[in-house]
């Protein structure tokens, strides 16, 4: 087994798109963890989804042996984390198997928001920070500017810095020498029982659930009995190892260690990530200091677009769920579009990466609802509810108040696209608290915005007016009134509640226009006209209007008398007024879908 004191826990934390999975790689082929022929580019992003958008989505754990310049032999146990927003409850779930970490700085881009961000979780948890300054190879490459910004907004003295470029392999013996002199050994293992932190797990349907575990004290070792401390469950260690970057099976897990375990546990919703792992035989009375429950921010109703799908649909959210603490759902049944789930997410990002993980690993077609968040009601009774599906939303006149949930927007963007910016933030019910210079280049702007707002286009607008420079982290902030209504739309006197929405009132008739007039050119044309409306309350704020179909009634009647035409015309007016009385609409499978995915 490894000594403790040469064991070091750290793992790469980053803006999005600032090279940690690249320098990963490098350190992979340095310390010889992965042979030359075996390296690929990504090598830790598994997922094809990783592959493809060049992002990380999961943490991904892997121990490395080095032999470092004083001539010992020392085990690194990296966490390759996510760089996006959305995906930040993955970065504190890493920290917290950690004692140091290595903070990546772009020498073009400089310090972003979510290197802030992710600095800020680092100091919170009480972890060693290596500076790193990456892709000085660049032409582009700004190392003083950069070094400043550090200094300044990071307040990291610069000395401390070093500087690498994951591509060439500029600077990673420093950084391997840097984490075994400047990051500590691994904490808390003086305690006397044995303890592990579960900080992620994964589902794989012919070995059950796998935990992957970080043992802060004691020895966990095959056919051991465990514990979980949460409900008390007892369960059995079929086997244990590590990541190198592939599982690789080993009889015991040492203090300092961190690997998988696979359990005889079979159901998906019978582990908790952040639970303290323990022995049954010798178990411990205090748990590790787990995570606090996330909160979904994004919620959206998921169905399958075969009907017959929903068992499947309902297994595979189950093992996502397992594999994603920060996914949430439950069933709810439209009558638009049958049974689904009610899921809730930490942003758009993370909703269209599920969608698409559900699409490809188990093979179903979705129809996703309008995104909405959670709104606080409070009724002329007294009572407060939340709503975060616009059909709970009570009546107008049963409601005293609405509050949405706002955000404190820290934005970085270069200086010429503030006016840009001013608007798109006022636009979307915002105001801008603060405007703070980072360098002659870039300002930081601190904004307070409605969470509903940015919802579906506000990341792409701000890439926009910014052209491309521009990066934006959030954190939850306070609930306030607002003047909030739900929108119906409404086909033939019929509301469609697939299409109903919360939405501000000062928004809802253009809102209202634009799904009427997409309706228009959606839904197929009827033998009597079709009035699409959209509506607050009983009041209709706006209309469009399918004309009839007209079928040739006097295609029969060539040459002869005109009254004989005019007769036969009518009688069909008379009848697409008895039609229009008791017509239904019935609107098609595939109408849902377009206005859904346009919407979106």
């Amino acid at each position: 087994m490894v000594e403790t004191q040469r064991i070091r826990n750290f793992c790469i934390i980053a803006h999005v798109d600032h090279g940690k999975t690249t320098l990963s790689d490098r350190l992979l082929e340095r310390t010889h963890t992965v042979m030359q022929r075996e390296m690929k580019e990504q090598l830790l992003d598994s997922m094809d989804l990783e592959r493809e958008r060049g992002i990380t989505i999961k943490c991904h754990p892997v121990t490395m042996k080095y032999l470092a310049k004083d001539g010992q032999d020392y085990t690194f146990n990296l966490i390759d984390t996510p760089g996006h927003v959305d995906f930040a409850y993955e970065v504190s779930r890493s920290l917290a198997a950690c004692e140091g970490a290595l903070l990546l700085v772009d020498a073009s881009q400089g310090v972003e928001a979510q290197t802030l961000a992710n600095a800020q979780l680092a100091d919170a948890q009480g972890l060693s920070i290596i500076p790193v300054i990456n892709k000085v190879d660049l032409p582009s490459a700004d190392v003083d500017r950069v070094s400043n910004q550090i200094e300044e907004i990071l307040a990291i003295p610069a000395e401390e810095i070093i500087l690498a470029s994951g591509k060439s392999g500029i600077g990673v013996d420093d950084i391997l020498e840097a984490v075994v002199h400047r990051l500590p050994p691994p904490r808390w293992t003086d305690h006397t029982k044995p303890r592990a932190l579960i900080f992620d797990s994964q589902y794989d349907a012919y070995r059950g659930v796998i935990c992957y575990l970080r043992v802060f004290s004691g020895t966990f070792s095959d056919n051991a009995s465990l514990l979980l401390m949460s409900d008390q469950r007892k369960t059995q260690v079929k086997e244990l190892g590590t990541f190198v970057p592939t599982p690789s099976p080993k009889p015991t897990l040492g203090e300092g260690e961190v690997g998988y375990v696979v359990t005889a546990i079979r159901d998906v919703a019978d582990i908790k990530i952040g639970d303290t792992l323990t022995l049954a035989d010798t178990p411990s009375d205090k748990m590790l200091p787990g995570y606090k429950e996330v909160r979904p921010m994004v919620f959206s109703g998921l169905y399958p677009l075969d009907t017959s799908d929903y068992q499947k649909l309902k297994r595979s959210v189950g093992k996502l769920r397992l594999n994603d603490a920060s996914f949430s759902y439950q069933a709810e049944t439209s009558v638009a579009l049958g049974f689904g789930f009610r899921c809730g997410f930490l942003g758009l990002l993370h909703m269209e990466i599920i969608q698409e993980r559900l699409r490809r690993e188990y093979e179903i077609d979705l129809i996703s609802t309008y995104p909405s968040v959670i709104y606080r009601v409070t009724l002329t009774t007294g009572e407060t509810i939340e709503v975060d599906n616009p059909l709970e939303l009570p009546d107008p006149s049963e409601i005293g108040k609405i509050e949405e949930p706002t955000i404190v927007a820290r934005i970085h963007a270069p200086n010429e696209s503030i006016g840009d910016l001013l608007a798109l933030v006022t636009e979307k019910r915002g105001t801008c608290t603060d405007t703070e210079t980072i360098d002659e280049t870039r300002v930081m702007l601190t904004c307070h915005l409605p969470l509903n707002e940015i919802l579906v286009d506000f990341n792409d607008r701000l890439k926009s007016v910014t052209h491309g420079y521009g990066s934006m982290d959030y954190d939850m902030d306070e609930y306030s009134e607002s003047a909030l209504v739900r929108m119906e739309i409404m086909v033939n006197a019929e509301p469609v509640d697939a299409f109903s929405t919360i939405v501000h009132r000062d928004k809802a008739e253009s809102r209202g226009r634009v799904l009427c007039s997409k309706l228009k050119d959606i839904l197929p044309r009827q033998l009597f006209k079709i009035a699409l409306q959209a509506a607050i309350g009983g009041k209709v704020i706006a209309r469009e209007t399918i004309s009839a179909m007209r079928k040739d009634v006097t295609a029969k009647c060539y040459g002869g008398d005109i009254s004989r035409k005019r007769k036969l015309l009518d009688k069909q007016k008379e009848g697409k007024k008895r039609m229009k009385q008791i017509g239904n609409v019935n609107i098609p499978q595939e109408a849902f879908v377009q206005i859904l995915k346009s919407s979106n």
